[in-house]
């Protein structure tokens, strides 16, 4: 986008920006934990909050029920969204997502002041920084979106292009009554694409984007042997162990090379582009950086494989706990009648959660030995998210964001997965964008929640440059 058209814009952003901090902090004072119901009215003045906010940006802001906290739904008035040419035709139309929801505080005796009493404050390393719960995730992402809006529609009296809002308030919960809520709206949805705010830079001043999303299957499995725990010393030796059966079929899941072992599993799974390795190798992810903060040195995957690769675009299989016989204090020989335990996977573009759920109890099964059988439960699933590398929206944020950066923006994978996004691949057809400011060390989930306050300034500059690209795009 020229400079002429948008310097004005980021102009505004500067000289009003402490105004946007203290409407943030207005929005952090509000106590809205998903999680608890004593919170239940502060879910909903959180929502109430922002859609007053939102509509006075010119939008048609509607606090929506759903079955549980409610939703935001935000669309412009007639009148706002049409080009200086008079007309839509051509402009892009995108859904903005964010949550307003938190998570729980606990144990609040870590906090070094109350969590919903925001400040700015010093960093350690001298950085600032703003201090409260949902400072990150993602009270301060999407404020950034909604700011950028503002200084567009102060400055030029419109916003570039089209914009549909959608905040749910259950995300830390896991959407469940937020999805069917928006398959039952998905006409009022509709866009070109979904940009969302909930993802971070890859160091405290390289913006990225995140291009790929890993996937979910997770499962649980128990074996059964005996129809009782047993006495070790009589039944030792001639009944089945159910701890010793699951162990060693969980440890055959991985060869000597980090590779997993179910037949099948890589079916679908594609390398990455040569351009994108060269770029991710480039960056030099090394175990010296990454594993040892947590007092880690040897990377634990694939060995033919760089570490990005290991925790970003290729899938994995975790054993998340396991539950069997006495745990208690002291001992007891016993030898259970039942051991279980939770395994997750972590899947890549090109692998089916119910496909690899089946791989997996196939896997189990055929290596059960006689006496023993086992009942699975399946906890969640969801499909990986990639983008195509050549989206014509993608390449106009990857510019804007250098734009405002002074440093190429990158094309990321995570490894984590992000429910929602496949939710509006698969109700509303729609790709999405996933541009955030946050950093590793925000302490999202944790006491000292925190957004550093270049993040949130320049996060506002760099969406007020995204929209200004994609409205440039268009033409």
């Amino acid at each position: 986008m020229s400079n002429a058209k948008i310097q004005p814009v980021l102009d505004h952003i500067d000289a009003d920006f402490d105004n946007s901090l203290e409407r943030l902090f207005a929005l952090l004072r509000i106590k809205s934990i998903s999680a608890d119901p004593a919170f239940v009215d502060d879910c909903k003045a959180a929502a109430d909050h922002l859609a007053k906010d939102i509509a006075t940006l010119g939008f048609k802001a509607e606090v929506r029920p759903t079955a549980g906290h409610p939703a935001i739904v935000a669309r412009m008035n007639a009148g706002t969204n049409a080009s200086t040419n008079g007309s839509a035709d051509g402009r892009p139309h995108v859904l903005f997502y964010g949550h307003y929801d938190v998570q729980p505080v606990d144990p609040l005796n870590l906090w070094h002041r109350p969590p919903f009493e925001p400040v700015v404050t010093d960093h350690a390393d001298g950085r600032k920084i703003i201090v409260a719960r949902g400072a990150e995730d993602d009270k301060g992402q999407l404020m950034t979106f909604i700011e950028a809006c503002r200084a567009w529609k102060k400055v030029t009296g419109s916003l570039p292009i089209d914009v549909t809002i959608l905040i749910e308030g259950e995300e830390e919960v896991g959407s469940k009554n937020f999805v069917p809520f928006m398959e039952a709206i998905k006409d009022e949805l509709k866009a070109d694409f979904a940009v969302v705010c909930d993802t971070g830079m890859w160091d405290p001043n390289t913006p990225a984007i995140t291009t790929s999303l890993r996937g979910l299957m997770y499962d649980e499995v128990t074996i059964k042997a005996a129809n009782r725990d047993l006495h070790s010393g009589v039944f030792g030796g001639g009944a089945r162990n159910p701890i010793r059966v699951l162990t060693s079929i969980l440890g055959g899941l991985f060869d000597d090379n980090g590779r997993i072992t179910i037949p099948g599993f890589y079916d679908g799974v594609k390398d990455l582009p040569p351009d994108i390795l060269a770029q991710w190798k480039n960056l030099n992810l090394t175990a010296e950086s990454f594993l040892k903060p947590i007092g880690l040195s040897i990377p634990a995957g694939e060995k033919d494989r760089l570490l990005i690769e290991q925790i970003s675009s290729r899938p994995t299989c975790d054993i998340n706990g396991i539950v069997g016989g006495y745990i208690g204090e002291g001992s007891k020989t016993v030898i259970p009648a039942e051991a279980s335990a939770k395994v997750s996977f972590r899947l890549v573009e090109g692998q089916d959660p119910q496909n690899i759920k089946k791989a997996f109890r196939d896997y189990v099964t055929a290596r059960l030995p006689g006496d023993c059988k086992a009942i699975f439960t399946e906890h969640s699933s969801g499909a990986a998210i990639a983008l195509d590398w050549n989206m014509k929206p993608l390449a106009a944020a990857k510019r804007a964001l250098t734009e405002e950066w002074g440093k190429e923006a990158l094309l990321v994978g995570s490894g984590a997965s992000i429910p929602i996004v496949a939710d509006f691949k698969r109700t509303l057809g729609l790709d999405s964008l996933l541009i955030g400011f946050g950093l590793d060390d925000d302490n999202i989930h944790s006491p000292n929640e925190k957004y550093d306050l270049k993040s949130y300034h320049k996060g506002i500059r760099s969406w007020a440059r995204i929209l200004g690209a994609l409205a440039e795009r268009a033409h």
